[in-house]
């Protein structure tokens, strides 16, 4: 068992999927929820698109920081990931995961721009469409209440995961993976 430490893809694997979930969540919450509070209905959506469009560069390196350790942490662990029992389930739980977060925050981006780009829109707010909101905006708003939440839940669930992999790597969980692992390529001897 290796004791090697890798404190800084660890790091950039954490914050950035910290960053990732909280900016989400955030957004969801406060900047759509704000985005109601504006007298100009004509500028709620706009309001809205805007902050978001100012996270995105942030959200980008975020994202990227994520990814970048979570690469470095597989390629540290692959014997791991390979041998031990747990952890080979949750790497790759944590990679369909991180796919999925990846195509609804790289889809709201889209929606966001369509919003964006149908300038002074009558809304409700950011989410929210009223009767006067165009059809085709009214839709990605649609769209957009929904994963405004989707992402969030995933990200929250990958730093779950991440947490879930730490514990994973105190000895007396390596040595029952490992063990439980040995059975299970034995059993498959056995009767394969």
């Amino acid at each position: 068992m290796s004791s090697s430490r890798n404190t800084v893809i660890r790091s950039l694997h954490d914050v950035g999927a910290a960053a990732w979930f909280g900016g989400a969540l955030m957004g969801a919450v406060a900047l759509n929820g704000a985005s109601k509070d504006i007298s100009d209905p004509a500028e709620r959506a706009n309001i809205a698109a805007s902050g978001w469009a100012r996270w995105s560069p942030v959200a980008a390196a975020a994202i990227g920081a994520h990814l970048l350790g979570g690469a470095g942490l597989v390629l540290a662990h692959r014997g791991r990931i390979r041998s031990q029992a747990g952890v080979t389930a949750n790497t790759a739980v944590k990679a369909v995961l991180t796919a999925a977060a990846l195509g609804s925050t790289a889809y709201s981006g889209v929606l966001g721009a369509k919003l964006a780009k149908a300038d002074s829109v009558q809304a409700e707010g950011g989410t929210v469409p009223s009767e006067a909101t165009p059809d085709d905006v009214a839709r990605a708003q649609q769209q957009l209440r929904i994963l405004q939440w989707v992402t969030p839940v995933l990200t929250a669930t990958l730093v779950v995961l991440g947490a879930q992999q730490g514990e994973q790597q105190r000895p007396g969980q390596r040595l029952r993976g490992l063990g439980k692992k040995a059975r299970q390529r034995g059993q498959d001897l056995l009767h394969g």
